[in-house]
């Protein structure tokens, strides 16, 4: 799950939408039918206001009479260690909120519901692919997509139009002209880093490849792959039309930041990343645009990554009937329209996207979501970020190695991480 701003004010517009309301998406179905529970149910620190929590709590114990909620708030950090041992003991919450890339990692232990039987009747089929893919393991759905974020470009509208640019791109092509005019005149053209491998995977999908794939039981690292070497040729390309750092990632300067000094003209950002910039310099409020990662052609727009939240049922929960009622109430319409605009995320379902239409970024958002990816659905995929190999490489390629080389050497570490026992 990514950082967001959140606007607390705003979740007055929840609480007036969800009231409207009547129970449940099915008018003709009866929510009470599961036996009535005390349940408690994990969401993750800042994922909602406090305003959006208590109104789903009051509404949900409205529609099933009898039962009641204990939503617990939890921290990010050390919520890995946390979840394992939960769906580990005798005692574990009935609905738990998961990072949508950690599904795998809680499946593999055994302890989480296979919900499969489950996805027609949340209507699957909509569901954003960068949400569902990681749920999905070995062909069951273990995690339910609640809500995304991904990224998209953010652009000073001024420097475009100084530059004579009066739509934003829509094809890498177009972006790599459009950012070749605004670097002048001691403008950036974009501010990339050279470590945002984020951004690099949705070049390397949109070429055809992959961080790794699965063969069997076994996995192999693909940054080696001719669509992978292509991906990385088209960001070096576009990197080298700012003054991005090559040996650091967005946090290192916090490119926020950087952009607010008014001289460069985009970042590549999820839209909370707006709130910071203009909390850096007020000046550019009202002056910032949004606008979906170009793809290869204009009908589609850059393959992202998928950042967000999938909702998992442990089976050490004595209510699993219960629980599930829980996971259909936050994944389904009523919930998933009213709490997007609020929270600026992206709901679950391609079908839902319009309802973020009002609001630029996460319209954007929302556009670029359709095109979603997820990182490779193994469970030692986190043990692959955290050793930097994916950024080391990028660093590599950038000042001039033997780029065919390098990728080699960091798809044999990705390879050997991947397959290290648990």
């Amino acid at each position: 799950m990514m950082p967001r701003l959140v606007a607390a004010s705003a979740a007055l517009v929840l609480v007036t939408a969800l009231a409207a309301c009547d129970s449940g998406d099915d008018p003709s179905a009866d929510p009470s039918s599961a036996e009535p529970a005390a349940l408690t149910v994990w969401f993750m620190k800042d994922s909602f206001t406090d305003d959006l929590v208590a109104d789903f709590k009051k509404s949900f114990e409205t529609d099933h009479p009898g039962t009641t909620l204990d939503i617990q708030i939890q921290e990010w950090d050390g919520i890995g260690q946390k979840v394992t041992s939960a769906l580990a003991s005798n005692d574990a919450p009935d609905v738990i909120e998961v990072g949508n890339t950690q599904v795998a990692e809680y499946a593999a232990s055994g302890g989480v519901v296979d919900l499969t039987d489950k996805v027609d009747d949340l209507q699957g089929s909509d569901w954003l692919p960068g949400l569902a893919e990681p749920g999905r393991i070995d062909g069951k759905q273990y995690g339910i997509p609640w809500y995304a974020a991904n990224r998209v470009v953010i652009y000073n509208k001024d420097l475009f139009a100084e530059a004579g640019i009066t739509t934003p791109p829509t094809t890498r092509e177009q972006w790599i002209a459009d950012t070749t005019k605004l670097n002048t005149d001691g403008n950036q053209g974009i501010y990339l880093p050279g470590q945002n491998w984020y951004t690099l995977s949705g070049f390397i999908w949109d070429e055809g490849g992959d961080l790794a794939v699965q063969d069997g039981e076994a996995w192999k690292g693909a940054l080696d792959t001719p669509q992978a070497l292509a991906g990385m040729a088209f960001y070096s390309q576009l990197q080298a039309l700012g003054e991005g750092p090559k040996d650091s990632d967005e946090a290192k300067p916090p490119q926020a930041d950087v952009f607010a000094k008014g001289d460069v003209a985009q970042v590549v950002s999820t839209p909370g990343g707006a709130g910071a910039i203009i909390a850096a310099n007020p000046k550019l409020d009202g002056k910032l645009g949004f606008f979906p990662i170009p793809g290869k052609t204009a009908d589609k727009p850059g393959a992202v990554f998928t950042g967000g939240s999938d909702l998992v049922i442990p089976e050490a929960s004595k209510h699993h009937d219960q629980a599930y009622e829980v996971v259909k109430a936050l994944t389904g319409e009523r919930f998933q329209t009213a709490m997007a605009p609020v929270m600026s995320y992206v709901p679950n379902k391609t079908s839902y996207a319009s309802v973020l239409s009002g609001n630029e970024g996460a319209a954007a958002m929302a556009k670029g979501a359709a095109n979603g990816h997820a990182t490779p659905n193994s469970p030692n995929w986190a043990a692959v970020e955290a050793s930097n190999v994916i950024k080391e490489y990028m660093t590599k390629a950038l000042t001039g190695s033997d780029a065919s080389k390098d990728a080699a050497s960091a798809s044999q570490q990705i390879t050997e991480i991947l397959n290290t026992d648990s």
